[in-house]
Formats: structure tokens, C-alpha cells, sequence
């Protein structure tokens, strides 16, 4: 699969349509980014059941903000909804390979239940 672009409109919905998301925020000025760009394509084709995405932060800063992006290329890790890895800078492709079968083999279910009890408990809190 090739990779798809990611915006504030369409943002959401990829997340939540999709267990494993890969996000790459990069801009055309960005050297070290346009010499990610051939890795995170070609690690992208080899793994056709994983969702790779890229964000551009010049046509999406809302997005770049949202995230507290402060240095490109950097790459996100998405698994049901939860940020589990966030990194910039350039990987090889060795790398990359490594970091997907983790982000494939990683339980996220203890952390989804705490981050439900979590939330129940600032539901029930007054904020000032």
C-alpha cells in the first residue's frame, strides 16, 4: 500500500478506521525528510496490512501543532488511538523494519484500560 496523506479533516477518521497508523510529519524544504521519504515508502510496501502516512506541516500546521511538532522528520506510531512511539529524525530502513514489528506485536489493552479509569476519574473532577 502506498502511503496516504493525512489532514486535519480526514485525521480522525484514519485513526480510528485503523489499528496500526505510522505518521510521518515532514515539509519540501526539509532535507533529512525528503531523504526519509524512499525508506518510509519502501518499508511502507512491505508491510501492505499497516497504514503509513505522512503529514505535510507547511499544508497542515493545525495538525503539526496538535502533535507538538518541534523537529521533522518525525515519525509517529499510532495503535488503537494511543501515541506509542514518537521519535524525530531520520531512521534507516533496518530500523523502521524493527520499530513496525513492534508497533505490530505491542499490547495496548492495559493501557487503554488505564487510560479509561483515568479518564472516569477526571470526569468527576471540578475544574477551576
Amino acid at each position: 500500500m502506498a502511503t496516504i496523506a493525512l489532514t486535519q479533516a480526514n485525521f480522525d477518521q484514519v485513526i480510528a478506521n485503523n489499528t496500526l497508523v505510522f505518521v510521518d510529519f515532514w515539509a519540501m524544504w526539509c532535507g533529512p525528510c525528503l531523504a526519509f521519504a524512499p525508506i518510509y515508502e519502501q518499508v511502507a510496501q512491505k508491510f501492505p496490512d499497516i497504514l503509513f502516512a505522512k503529514v505535510d506541516i507547511e499544508a497542515e500546521p493545525e495538525l503539526a501543532a496538535d502533535f507538538n511538532i518541534r523537529s521533522i522528520p518525525q515519525l509517529l506510531v499510532i495503535k488503537k488511538k494511543i501515541v506509542i512511539f514518537a521519535e524525530a529524525g531520520l531512521l534507516p530502513a533496518t530500523a523502521l523494519i524493527d520499530l513496525v514489528e513492534q508497533g505490530k506485536a505491542i499490547d495496548v489493552s492495559s493501557l487503554q484500560s488505564e487510560i479509561c479509569q483515568q479518564e472516569k476519574k477526571d470526569d468527576g473532577k471540578i475544574n477551576k
